[in-house]
């Protein structure tokens, strides 16, 4: 797959019928008004090891919703994307890179407040044996990324490149992708690799909670400010009882002891309503990423 090409709707429904999409999980197959059970999907941006926050999360949008909830979690961003557009998930937690690719077809339901606030980085990081100071001194470095549909994890440092016009082809000595924000600060802490892209809520996240597997990396260079991975819904069934339901759920959260649980292992505020504007930014970076592509 080449990770420069732009989002399409065949590429989505191709990964969602592969053998890690669909095929092994033919329940999903229904759409969501034929299901009773309400399924939330989560893409591999959130610290989706931690078993106590999944089950915590469960059981909390049960409580709120009133329904029997099942955490839909696969390898790539591609897949959960397929599986939202498609509308067999009633909703994700998904990357601020395919909203806006797919905002025709997706509607924002909630934004997580992360420190006060809706948005968020991306981070260059470094081993601590590579000298650089931004973005130019990781030329020659092996690069690791999280994933080719994740903004923090790919397309800001694409974008970033394409400013000097260069590519992570000519940039880097080699690139590889880990599909995980966490695997990308292992790759470059046991020095698989000499550099990383990643989600700096992600390593922040990770600087308190296992500090010493950032014992050896560094962050090297800071993004502008971005809007934070949205849940999002299908745009057809925004206005479905199911959405409203999970909407209220998300912006409730810190209102119960289980919701607050959760959002304490998620390092999080909150939720709040936001603008689809808010992720401006991101889609003026897939434009210019797309444009060149051409």
């Amino acid at each position: 797959m080449d990770p420069c090409r732009p989002f399409s709707r065949r590429r989505l429904l191709l990964a969602g019928l592969g053998g890690a999409g669909l095929a092994a999980a033919p329940e999903l197959v229904l759409r969501a008004a034929e299901r009773d059970v309400l399924l939330f999907g989560l893409t591999p941006v959130f610290l989706t090891s931690d078993l106590a926050l999944l089950d915590g999360l469960r059981r909390y949008l049960e409580q709120k919703t009133g329904r029997s909830v099942q955490l839909v979690l696969r390898r790539t961003y591609q897949e959960i994307t397929s599986l939202l557009v498609s509308r067999q998930l009633d909703a994700a937690w998904i990357c601020g890179y395919p909203f806006v690719a797919f905002r025709n077809d997706l509607s924002l339901l909630a934004v997580p407040v992360w420190r006060g606030d809706t948005r968020y980085q991306s981070y260059l990081i470094a081993h601590d044996d590579v000298p650089a100071e931004n973005l130019a001194g990781l030329r020659g470095t092996v690069h690791a990324f999280s994933d080719p549909d994740s903004n923090s994890g790919y397309l800001v440092t694409r974008a970033a490149l394409l400013s000097l016009s260069a590519t992570p082809a000519a940039f880097f000595r080699h690139t590889f992708f880990t599909y995980g924000h966490r695997n990308v600060i292992r790759a470059v802490s046991v020095g698989m690799a000499g550099s990383g892209s990643v989600d700096g809520y992600v390593f922040e996240v990770l600087r308190e909670a296992e500090p010493d597997l950032l014992r050896s990396v560094r962050v090297v260079q800071g993004s502008e400010w971005l809007g934070f991975p949205p849940v999002a819904c299908p745009a057809a069934a925004a206005a479905s009882q199911v959405t409203q339901d999970l909407r209220l759920a998300l912006l409730g959260m810190a209102d119960s002891e289980l919701g607050r649980q959760v959002l304490s292992l998620l390092r999080l505020d909150g939720f709040k309503l936001e603008s689809p504007e808010l992720f401006d930014g991101i889609a003026d970076q897939v434009r210019f990423v797309q444009a060149a592509a051409q």
